[in-house]
């Protein structure tokens, strides 16, 4: 992806940015080559972004002309506003007054260059305001009442940059345009950026080591120059065309803020926000398949009046969920009314509300990966040794942890399993789904929908292998040239009618 760095007058540009052309305001604003370019990325260094300024505009076009641009033209009016300044203070308070509680005095100014300070004491709170207002060059002005707050902020320009902080900032510059990737690619074999959001710690990940190798192997292949990110790494959602989140998804999570922001910036993302809000909470789950008319086991969304009703209503045993559970963690099987009572009683305490299901023993489950509205892979998942579900935690050998499986070809798995699958899913969205179903004396009945399906080499892509991995690599590439080619259709239609 071609990067330019737009500035009022390149003669007052020192830093030397390898691969990058440097452009002044007027030219990118004028310049006819600039509106008709794709693939490029905008990165705004003007002045000033007052209304209807150089730099204003500079944001302004580059979105419509479907370039990614930082900082946009919704961080631009967060700067002018007062009330936004003064919430975003009160959001990061633990951290100002953490990072600041050794100043003396009643003022305090920190310049963030490229999300960092010469002072590596405030790198955290510098990076914390970098990723609020995506500006690269940021001065904060903060002031003790009390305690400290954020008085002011805005952006400035290479001209205020102090000589004594210049060096640094050299190699803040170098460090922000030429971040170290994953793998390291020629700026000519590759088209996009994409990040792949994992979690080094995680125990049961969606996918292993060898599958998240295969992944950016289908990545490169694919147009992509690749970067593996943590949570620490939600500053930097915008620098990338694409997120691909292979870390277990919540709502109530990072993975969901990284989804949402994504989304938000235009950016391509499996799994997107409306997805993961779907998927992850069961009882919206259960709503959603109740209006659709998609076959389930007889389920109850449980409250504390109707919590009596149950045995009367599914017998024993019966099945409780909590609404965002996921790989069998938060899954019980009640017996009797005691163990009932017990299950209801700790649940609720988390949520008001439960999932309660008919029991429906099956040898396996079906999962059927869905992607695009279309099926890309199917598994057989068989119940752990001597247990009811596919996972069981408390098994003291670990190798029986999980039950085995069968990787089957599309085409041999019965016609309902697979219909029914995709008429979930469509409900859904057109993200990655993995829908897990019960062949009940042939009749298939939807157990729950995962918006982050696990993908493990030597498991999911034992039939598709290779083809697997580059399904999901080109539906990336492709959500992005859809929105460029619809933000470049909308530059076009209004030229022309400047020209009617």
């Amino acid at each position: 992806m071609k990067k330019i760095i737009v500035v009022n007058n390149p003669k007052n540009w020192k830093f030397h940015i390898p691969e990058a052309e440097i452009i002044s305001a007027k030219d990118y604003l004028t310049h006819h080559e600039y509106t008709t370019q794709k693939n490029v990325r905008v990165f705004n260094l003007c002045r000033d972004y007052s209304y209807q300024s150089k730099g204003y505009y500079v944001s302004l076009l580059a979105e419509a002309r479907g370039h990614k641009v930082i900082p946009n033209v919704k961080n631009i009016r967060d700067f002018k506003a007062p009330a936004v300044v003064k919430i975003i203070s009160d959001d990061i308070d633990e951290l100002i007054q953490k990072s600041l509680h050794k100043l003396s005095g009643t003022e305090f100014v920190l310049s963030i260059y490229f999300g960092q300070n010469v002072s590596p004491q405030y790198l955290e709170l510098s990076q914390e305001l970098y990723r609020i207002f995506q500006a690269p060059l940021l001065r904060a002005k903060f002031v003790f009442k009390q305690k400290w707050f954020i008085q002011s902020i805005r952006p400035i320009s290479v001209d205020e940059i102090p000589e004594t902080h210049k060096d640094m900032v050299d190699k803040f510059a170098i460090e922000y345009f030429e971040k170290n990737r994953f793998v390291a690619t020629k700026s000519d074999d590759y088209l996009y950026d994409l990040g792949i959001l994992i979690n080094p710690d995680e125990k049961e990940p969606p996918s292993n080591k060898q599958a998240i190798r295969n992944f950016i192997e289908a990545a490169q292949e694919t147009g992509f120059r690749v970067e593996l990110i943590t949570k620490k790494d939600y500053h930097r959602v915008g620098e990338f065309d694409a997120i691909f989140i292979r870390e277990t998804t919540n709502v109530n999570h990072h993975t969901y803020a990284f989804a949402r922001r994504a989304q938000s910036e235009g950016i391509a993302v499996i799994d997107d926000p409306d997805s993961i809000l779907r998927c992850s909470n069961k009882v919206y789950l259960q709503e959603l398949m109740t209006v659709g008319k998609i076959p389930a086991p007889k389920t109850i969304i449980v409250h504390s009046e109707n919590r009596n009703t149950l045995i009367k209503e599914l017998g024993f045993p019966m099945v409780i969920k909590t609404p965002d559970s996921s790989f069998s963690l938060g899954v019980k099987k009640a017996n009797d009314k005691e163990e009932l009572e017990k299950i209801l009683d700790a649940m609720f305490e988390h949520s008001d509300l439960l999932i309660a299901q008919e029991f429906t023993p099956t040898e396996f489950d079906w999962r059927i990966g869905i992607l695009d509205g279309r099926p890309i892979y199917a598994c057989k998942y068989y119940m752990a040794k001597d247990h009811w579900q596919i996972y069981n935690w408390e098994s003291a050998d670990k190798e029986e942890i999980c039950g085995m499986f069968d990787c089957l070809p599309i085409e041999s798995v019965p016609l309902g399993i697979v219909k029914t699958a995709l008429r979930v899913a469509n409900l859904i969205g057109n993200g990655l789904y993995g829908v897990d179903i019960k062949d009940v004396n042939g009749r298939p009945e939807v157990i729950e929908v995962n918006d982050n399906p696990s993908i493990d080499a030597g498991i999911e892509d034992q039939v598709g292998k290779k083809k697997l991995y580059l399904s999901v690599m080109r539906s990336l590439r492709h959500r992005i040239e859809d929105r460029l080619n619809a933000a470049q259709q909308k530059v076009i239609q209004h030229e022309r009618e400047m020209w009617l």
